[in-house]
């Protein structure tokens, strides 16, 4: 019998007994399934990612100079010992990174940690907790910050320590209903603060939205919440290929106005969006690696069903078995036929579970904010885990339906 005969009968059997091929391919289907939906839902998150959120924490082809490192993560005493006995970053330390990077297309100051949060009221509408940041006009470059009406903040605003803000899009969408936000008055910390500008949405991800901020000159902020303790210089370089070389030298510049010694370890940090996407990887990796496991479990109970429904074919199909080998069917002829009805059997599974997983992935992008994205090796590897349990748990039923003495099988009923 050929191949493509074998492969037609197995899809026969399929068709004449959907509910028990659907319950015997159960297992693999679901397992299949869980590993390309969740791998699809990772490989999102993991773009999403690098593509957005550590653009937005520090911005696209960018890096900063911060007094504490942009750690995820917890901090041990040593090492946060360490960090606290470092000085704060002056306005000293952002000229001399200036003047060593003459050609970054912005260089900027921004609050660091503790980022105080404050309400936001105007006349009987308040928004509790939003996060306040005291800038400089360059980091608005840095971060790509794109101004929906109004203005951005300007060095006059900085050197003349006004009372204005500009607000991220929820801010103003909430608080103004109906009404333009840009010359309103708001109370912000105490403060009569005015509103000269709104940015552009950036978006939410996970429900975190990233428009729920306001800005306002450093030299404001400073007068109302007091210096912090990560003061951060924010550099924005024309290409990606360039941020690299920028570090070098910005960390150079630093050593030299902190006047470091070479066997002196760095008392500031230079951080690209690096240490967020790593971090991210890092917790993938480890639901990765439980991945494996949980999909193992459901091939080897779905195999050991595959395996269970074979032997019972073939104690169904003795006679038919006896027949074949009377006519001159070979033993390799019989086991050939059962182990590809095996692995015809748990590839369709195997394609089964991949489109579910690929239905459930793409409804969970279209109705939840995890965005998803399929990849054509966790299909490709869904049907050969497919195909292979066809073969490892096929082997045994083939053999037996091979080793059937023809007459013994032709006296069965």
């Amino acid at each position: 019998m050929r191949t493509a005969d074998v492969v037609l009968t197995a899809l026969g059997e399929i068709r004449a007994n959907k509910l028990r091929s659907f319950f015997t391919l159960l297992g693999i289907i679901v397992s299949v399934a869980f590993l390309v939906a969740v791998v699809a839902i990772i490989q999102g998150m993991n773009a999403y990612v690098k593509e957005n959120i550590a653009g937005a924490v520090i911005g696209a082809n960018a890096f900063q100079v911060r007094r504490t490192p942009l750690q995820v993560g917890f901090f041990d005493d040593e090492m946060w010992k360490r960090v606290e006995r470092r000085p704060r970053l002056t306005m000293a330390d952002a000229d001399a990174v200036h003047a060593a990077l003459p050609d970054a297309a912005a260089i900027g100051l921004t609050s660091g940690w503790p980022t105080p949060q404050s309400d936001v009221t105007w006349r009987d509408r308040t928004i509790a907790d939003v996060a306040i940041f005291g800038i400089t006009p360059p980091y608005q470059d840095v971060q790509d910050y794109r101004i929906a009406r109004g203005r951005p903040l300007t060095e006059v605003d900085v050197a003349e320590r006004r009372a204005v803000a500009v607000v991220g899009a929820d801010i103003a969408d909430k608080l103004f209903v109906g009404v333009d936000a840009v010359g309103q008055f708001v109370r912000l910390a105490g403060e009569r603060v005015e509103i000269v500008g709104v940015i552009a949405p950036k978006g939410r991800v996970l429900g975190q939205s990233f428009d729920g901020f306001a800005l306002v000159p450093i030299t404001r902020y400073e007068m109302i919440f007091g210096r912090r303790l990560t003061t951060t210089v924010s550099v924005k370089m024309f290409e990606a290929r360039d941020v690299a070389g920028a570090m070098a030298r910005a960390e150079e510049a630093m050593r030299v106005a902190r006047r470091l010694r070479p066997d002196m370890e760095n008392n500031f940090s230079i951080e690209t969006a690096a240490a967020l996407v790593e971090f991210w990887q890092n917790l993938t990796a480890v639901l990765f690696s439980v991945i494996p496991a949980v999909v193992g479990i459901g091939i080897v109970v779905g195999g050991i069903v595959i395996m269970n429904i074979m032997l019972m074919a073939v104690t169904e199909r003795t006679r038919e078995i006896g027949i074949r080998k009377a006519v001159g069917a070979r033993a390799r002829d019989i086991e050939r036929q059962f182990l590809v009805e095996a692995v015809t059997l748990a590839i369709v599974g195997g394609i089964t579970g991949a489109a579910a997983g690929w239905a459930f992935a793409a409804t969970v992008a279209a109705i939840s904010p995890l965005p998803a994205r399929i990849t054509w090796w966790s299909v490709a590897l869904a049907i050969t885990l497919g195909a292979g349990v066809g073969v490892v748990f096929g082997v045994y039923p083939a053999r037996r339906a091979a080793r059937l003495d023809p007459i013994t099988a032709l006296r069965a009923e």
